[in-house]
């Protein structure tokens, strides 16, 4: 006992922390990834998030409970930021106490939801179409916040490597994906467009397609409509036409300056 207070646990607020989460630590620092995550737990509207996912998740019944909506969703967004397959974020978060206090997991009282729980919970936001639809509502957000959208866009486009194997139910690929070559390099899946303001950085239009689908034809649905500039790389050269007919002040597409 110190001072009445037994050392097996932390009183923070009206919560008790195991020593699994308090820790003992004499020393410490903010790492980019903590500061990063603060930042997204202050900027996110996780409330108008979950109220949109609600709906269509599952309820308590008879067996095991299901995981809470907003951890879930908070999972799926360290997916997202970090680049994390599903059994990835599982490893990464027994691994990591800055991404399990985001999530607020203690160790010391249940473990990590496993890769077929974050599985099942990105297969349902798929089969409901609510990825569009957090996005929107992120977007509104920002926006109700002063965040609002310029008159420049930065298009690009990255692909979203994926395993070609066939080892599964179907014996089949992904319909939805597709190879592409790039360089030298070929590789499989989709291909993620990007629509981005040139001043905030904001991200303001987002398309998914087949790896293969060319930059150039997806620019359209890129743009908001009220540019004035419309920065991209080589793979958007002769769009100025385009350009033009979606965004009526604009004079066409700008190449990027590259550093010396």
């Amino acid at each position: 006992m110190f001072g009445g207070v037994k050392c097996c646990a932390w009183v923070v607020g009206v919560r008790q922390l195991t020593l699994a989460t308090a820790g003992f630590d004499r020393y410490g620092k903010t790492t980019r990834r903590a500061a990063f995550l603060a930042e997204m737990e202050r900027v996110v509207p996780w409330l108008a998030l979950c109220a949109l996912i609600e709906p269509v998740y599952p309820k308590p019944g008879n067996g095991r409970p299901p995981v809470g909506v907003e951890r879930m969703l908070r999972i799926y967004f360290l997916q997202q930021w970090f680049n994390l397959s599903d059994p990835a974020i599982e490893e990464a978060l027994y691994d990591l106490q800055a991404m399990r206090g985001f999530v607020g997991i203690d160790l010391g009282r249940e473990p990590v939801p496993d890769e077929t729980t974050v599985c099942r919970f990105r297969h349902l936001l798929e089969k409901h179409d609510l990825g569009r639809r957090l996005f929107e509502e992120v977007q509104r957000h920002l926006a109700a916040r002063g965040l609002k959208i310029a008159t420049g866009t930065i298009v690009d486009a990255t692909i979203i490597n994926a395993p070609s194997s066939t080892k599964n139910a179907d014996k089949a690929r992904d319909p939805e994906m597709h190879q592409t070559k790039k360089g030298n390099q070929w590789y499989f899946g989709m291909k993620g467009h990007f629509g981005v303001d040139s001043r905030s950085k904001l991200i303001h239009a987002v398309v998914a397609t087949p790896a293969n689908v060319a930059d150039s034809t997806v620019l359209p649905d890129l743009l908001h409509g009220n540019e004035t500039r419309v920065w991209g790389d080589q793979a958007y050269r002769g769009q100025r036409a385009v350009i033009r007919r979606h965004c009526a002040a604009s004079t066409g597409l700008r190449q990027p300056r590259l550093p010396p």
